[in-house]
């Protein structure tokens, strides 16, 4: 069993897909795309990619079983549809799309067409957060009641050499970052019922200070601080702040607390550790040791999952339907963000299945096989 895989989109976050994608023995990335053809040229050649495609080519060339879309986020929509029209399996970078009707479009299309849409973030297929799940999934820390996780940072434009898209419509820290926070929660806590909170802005325009734009003045378009309470179907209760408004804090990535027990969960936008537990009766939080592998970053995890599900007939682990409902969730707070009101989440996903404990190799062996 082999995939040929197509890579639409060689900015930042391409290198590290193409470095992973190119481990693992059942994928073969075949081709690459942007619609600057000099940076699919680049990363032709620092990965050594046989093919350099223009992107409708490379999303109707016969051998492609799989198109890997890392392009911007408001082009995810319609890269995706043309890859699904064209009956390839996709996998999206984060978030799903912009809009939630896309979002559900997409899902639909997947269905009809008979082929997997998938979707980052990965990270919760990593060491870290696997061991997060198998250590709820055991009990350790009881039945979970509530958790809190916080990503606070003073946005992008000191680093990022094109930081514009993060202040538009479809940026902002929710839906840059939330994906990471919520997919975790989703695969620890389950699905969520409903959200309420609140959403600002503390400027209406930001300046940029890394190159090549130093100077340049963006106008700032969605909200930079989203504070939310979110009530899982389980019951759990969850309290998210995503912020581009705080210059630093000291606060915990992500935590869970049980009825026996607090998790403390390493940020969700890594691969691997540290996991800590504390345990009534202990006076010290515990490091756990990491029960699973792949706890470098190993973006592209999903597409290697993807692939093995879409061989053996099983649901992707970071699936479409995952996705979906996570976009909704960002959605529903940023709506209970402008009305004040509960949002009622209508969408439900599985938690995603949790991988077989083990190291890199043997964790591939279980899904190929699977």
């Amino acid at each position: 069993m082999k995939l040929d895989i197509g890579i639409i989109g060689c900015g930042n976050i391409s290198g590290i897909y193409c470095k992973r994608l190119k481990e693992f023995s059942h994928l073969n990335v075949l081709a690459c795309a942007d619609l600057e053809r000099a940076k699919a040229e680049a990363c032709a050649a620092e990965h050594a990619i046989p093919e350099v495609l223009e992107p409708a080519a490379l999303l109707a060339h016969p051998e492609i079983d799989i198109v890997v879309n890392l392009t911007l986020p408001m082009a995810h929509y319609d890269v995706a549809r043309a890859a699904l029209e064209n009956k390839k399996h996709v996998y999206n970078e984060k978030p799903l799309a912009i809009e939630l009707a896309q979002g559900k479009e997409l899902v639909a299309l997947a269905k009809r067409q008979k082929r997997l849409i998938g979707c980052a973030p990965d990270t919760f297929l990593g060491g870290g957060l696997q061991t997060c799940r198998k250590l709820v999934d055991d009990g350790v820390i009881g039945r979970p009641v509530a958790a809190t996780a916080f990503m606070m940072c003073h946005g992008h434009e000191s680093w990022h050499p094109s930081p514009e898209f993060y202040y538009k419509v479809g940026g902002g820290p929710l839906l840059d970052m939330g994906p990471y926070y919520l997919t975790a929660l989703v695969s620890l806590l389950g699905p969520v019922a409903r959200v309420c909170g609140g959403a600002g802005m503390a400027m209406a325009e930001r300046t940029i200070t890394s190159k090549p734009k130093s100077g340049t003045v963006i106008k700032v378009e969605t909200p930079t601080h989203i504070a939310g309470v979110l009530e899982f179907v389980s019951g759990a209760l969850a309290t998210v702040v995503m912020s581009f408004d705080v210059w630093g804090a000291r606060v915990p990535c992500l935590e869970v607390y049980g009825t026996d027990g607090t998790l403390s969960v390493p940020d969700p936008n890594s691969f691997g550790g540290p996991v800590c537990v504390h345990i009534p009766g202990k006076k010290n939080w515990e490091e756990v040791p990491l029960t699973h592998g792949f706890a470098e970053n190993y973006r592209g995890l999903g597409v290697a999952d993807l692939a093995c599900a879409a061989v053996n007939k099983r649901p992707a682990r970071a699936s479409g339907a995952l996705a979906l409902h996570v976009l909704e969730v960002m959605h529903a707070m940023l709506t209970a963000g402008a009305t004040h009101k509960y949002v009622s989440v209508k969408s439900r996903c599985e938690r995603p299945a949790p991988l077989p404990p083990g190291d890199n190799d043997t964790i591939l062996r279980a899904l190929i096989t699977e």
